[in-house]
């Protein structure tokens, strides 16, 4: 489905056409034409194709769910995936934008989209038209700068995620619970991980070397992009080890309070030993047995079970074992 139609001329809007009557605009000097898409078919995007002379593998990809974040060239046209992350109760959702880049037209293709749209892209790209008037380039900076600017509100969620978690570190009986949600936040920090750093790779390519021709004399912009991007990295290399960390710590406060309990029921154990053990020699059935004849016998074996008791409890209690 087209969700918009937009056509320029040297950096200026000059008015949204429909989809079939964009051929007369391309190929014009200082002609761009942006077009928005959601949820194409393949006839869609065939007849797409057609109009802008698309690449055939291009077109292919472009109808593709869960790519990884890359960057293919055909020629002068750039075939660019990049995955949107989102938070959602049940961690963090992915959603793939795809720009399709060439002399004179920029096309973007969005599948389930759940994140909010690029309206904000396009207006900010017309209030620098001096910019846009360099081509397509400047909106595929645009629509990156965007994407990574996304990125940054998940990051410090996750950020503030760990820090709580790392307060409750110490909490008694709380290892096991830190344990689950220290693994649910790696797993968040994966999926973004993922998605800056298959980004950082690319995006390179557009600021150092050979740079691609609808990109040139915009080197700083994309690097500006790549800072960005570095910095997003540095951030997640720093939570991806702090959640190491705080994992090891939660395993050994587990053991220790394995080993506590550990301790506890063996000192238990040790007391009815002892009560055990005299019950176990008086119950011998010997004859001469001269203290079980006594009239004070029992309640002396009573109180010399209960004193040992007594003893052990203070000297596992002193020792920190109960």
């Amino acid at each position: 489905m087209v969700m918009n139609c937009v056509v320029y001329r040297d950096g200026i809007r000059v008015g949204e056409v429909p989809a079939t009557h964009v051929e007369r605009h391309l190929g014009q000097p200082g002609h761009l034409v942006w077009l928005s898409l959601r949820d194409p078919t393949g006839e869609d995007l065939d007849g797409l194709r057609r109009t802008f002379n698309l690449h055939p593998l291009a077109v292919q990809d472009a109808l593709r769910d869960h790519q990884r974040p890359h960057l293919d060239e055909y020629d002068d046209d750039l075939f660019v995936v990049m995955q949107m992350v989102q938070p959602t109760e049940a961690g963090l959702a992915q959603e793939q934008l795809v720009v399709l880049v060439g002399p004179g037209y920029v096309v973007t293709v969005r599948r389930n989209a759940r994140a909010a749209s690029f309206v904000n892209v396009r207006e900010r790209c017309e209030r620098e038209p001096r910019q846009l008037a360099a081509g397509a380039g400047y909106a595929l900076y645009g629509l990156m700068n965007e994407v990574v600017d996304r990125y940054v509100p998940v990051l410090e969620q996750l950020q503030a995620d760990l820090e709580a978690i790392e307060e409750h570190i110490f909490v008694p009986r709380a290892a096991r619970s830190n344990l689950q949600r220290l693994y649910g936040l790696k797993r968040k920090a994966l999926v973004l991980e993922h998605a800056v750093g298959s980004m950082l790779q690319f995006s390179g390519k557009f600021h150092g070397g050979r740079v691609p021709t609808v990109c040139q004399n915009l080197q700083g912009y994309f690097r500006d992009v790549g800072d960005h991007l570095a910095l997003l990295q540095a951030g997640l290399d720093t939570i991806r080890e702090s959640i190491g960390t705080a994992i090891t710590v939660n395993l050994s406060l587990v053991t220790i309070e394995e080993g506590e309990v550990t301790k506890r029921l063996a000192a238990w154990a040790a007391i009815f030993a002892v009560a055990t053990a005299f019950a176990g020699i008086w119950g011998m059935n010997f004859e001469h047995m001269p203290e079980l004849k006594l009239a004070w016998g029992y309640p002396a074996a009573l109180l010399l079970i209960v004193s040992s008791g007594t003893f052990m409890w203070w000297r596992f209690r002193r020792s920190g074992w109960l």
